[in-house]
């Protein structure tokens, strides 16, 4: 597997794969790790890591059983890269919505890819700053290409893809093929390995929202929340880690849940959580003098 240092051999035919970039995602991917395991999966918990992180955080992943896999950067060429550059990027396409980590660099995104080089029946993929909140092994029944979509502001989010949660299945023929498709001449992937999967996968298979809840969700569409539903808690922007955190007052239960996770507590009984503040809609509510309310 050329661009990829595995750690140990693989220990079951499937796996949860998350990406690891920086020392801050080390964290993020910790608690990930932990939530994986409190959910009793006994598929392989696997780290894609780039050379950025330091060795402090990535051995204390594999104290939790994770198995490290080290990967190399993309070989793109010059032009795509300077395209994709952080600084410009984020200038043709700013992050208007919230705040991104200060060490958010959008190449090291399309990394993601090296997953189809992994010795994996099905991969599902996570981001590292999610949590898994209930067992969601049946995930690896889902077919290629499986995702989650992208809703955190309306509805009409539902037609768009969020990369945070994707189902995969490894093929070295595939990577080729995306490498070929992904650096051509005037390419430009607007939000990066998102952009580029769903324009390769365009009949992607949604996966029920429920497995990539979007925190922005929280306040921005209370009434789709539902603690005893939701598998896979996704904490897309502000990170839970952050201090100081633009939306810590907005998302506290939420970010509490996290470093509860983080410091190795036990899942609480989620059912129990408090709820997001629902506002009603007037135009919904019914009018008790209506005479066709019963």
């Amino acid at each position: 597997m050329t661009g990829l240092t595995a750690g140990r051999p693989a220990r079951s035919e499937v796996a949860y794969v998350t990406l690891v970039t920086s020392d801050e995602y080390a964290r993020g991917a910790a608690a990930l790790v932990r939530s994986l395991a409190l959910s009793g999966t006994e598929a392989d918990i696997v780290v894609l890591h780039t050379a950025a992180p330091a060795p402090a955080g990535l051995e204390a992943l594999a104290r939790l059983g994770a198995r490290l896999v080290e990967v190399d950067l993309l070989p793109t060429s010059h032009a795509f890269n300077k395209a994709h550059a952080r600084e410009v990027l984020h200038r043709v396409a700013p992050f208007d919505k919230g705040d991104k980590p200060p060490l958010h660099t959008p190449l090291d995104n399309f990394t993601k890819l090296r997953l189809w080089q992994l010795d994996y029946r099905t991969c599902v993929f996570v981001d590292a700053d999610a949590l898994v909140l209930r067992n969601c092994d049946r995930l690896f029944r889902y077919p290629q290409f499986s995702a989650a979509p992208n809703v955190y502001e309306s509805l009409a989010d539902f037609h768009r893809m969020n990369s945070g949660v994707f189902v995969a299945e490894p093929s070295q023929a595939t990577f080729e093929d995306m490498i070929a498709r992904l650096d051509v001449p005037g390419a430009f992937w607007r939000r990066t390995d998102q952009t580029f999967l769903q324009d390769y996968f365009p009949d992607w298979h949604g996966l029920p929202v429920i497995y990539n809840m979007l925190q922005y969700v929280w306040f921005n569409m209370p009434g789709l929340w539902n603690w005893e539903s939701i598998r896979i808690l996704h904490f897309q922007y502000e990170k839970p880690w952050a201090d100081p955190h633009g939306k810590s007052e907005r998302l506290r239960p939420l970010i509490d849940l996290w470093h509860r996770i983080e410091g190795g507590g036990a899942m609480p009984d989620l059912a129990s959580l408090p709820g997001p503040q629902v506002q009603e809609d007037p135009q919904l509510t019914p009018d008790p003098q209506d005479p066709q309310v019963p």
